[in-house]
């Protein structure tokens, strides 16, 4: 995987290695990559995603807007749970764009469901816009704000990009 250092990015490059040594993947740790557009988050995230690839673990990708379409599909056709049955097999979820449109109630159930199920046997990389300290507030739901952030942040590496587009 390479990375640029410079530009402003003020990326650590101890932290770039163990990202890229994918351990936090067999620890089931999570990654939040935040930033302005632009900055590099869904490039990093997917050179992630190849690097775990090619270490033969399993990976997915998915825009935030796709996987709720998705969970809503699945909850009328019946399906909702052999969906969920597929994402967990697969050791990294990539769910890129979260926070660009506001969630509903069934969306926010159908996440914290999958987050359920990979609560320290799974992980995940979340690419967004939206700073970490606002992800309360968007989910517009303390109780399952509470649930959900819990499960994503709690073996979480963050990391905002800074620098030019």
């Amino acid at each position: 995987m390479e990375v640029r250092y410079g530009g402003g990015r003020k990326l650590d490059k101890a932290l770039m290695a163990l990202l890229g040594s994918c351990q936090w993947i067999r620890a089931h740790q999570n990654l939040v990559l935040t930033g302005a557009t632009g900055c590099g988050k869904t490039w990093l995230a997917c050179a992630l995603g190849n690097a775990a690839c090619r270490q033969g673990l399993s990976v997915g990708y998915v825009r935030a807007p796709r996987l709720f379409e998705a969970l809503r599909i699945a909850h009328g056709d019946g399906n909702f749970g052999k969906r969920l049955s597929s994402l967990a097999k697969t050791d990294l979820l990539i769910l890129d764009d979260w926070g660009l449109a506001p969630l509903n109630q069934a969306e926010r159930s159908g996440l914290l469901e999958v987050l359920n199920d990979w609560v320290g046997t799974r992980s995940t990389v979340i690419t967004s816009q939206l700073p970490v300290e606002h992800w309360h507030a968007y989910l517009n739901d303390p109780t399952l704000a509470n649930a959900l952030l819990g499960r994503l942040l709690h073996a979480a590496h963050k990391l905002t990009l800074t620098g030019e587009s």
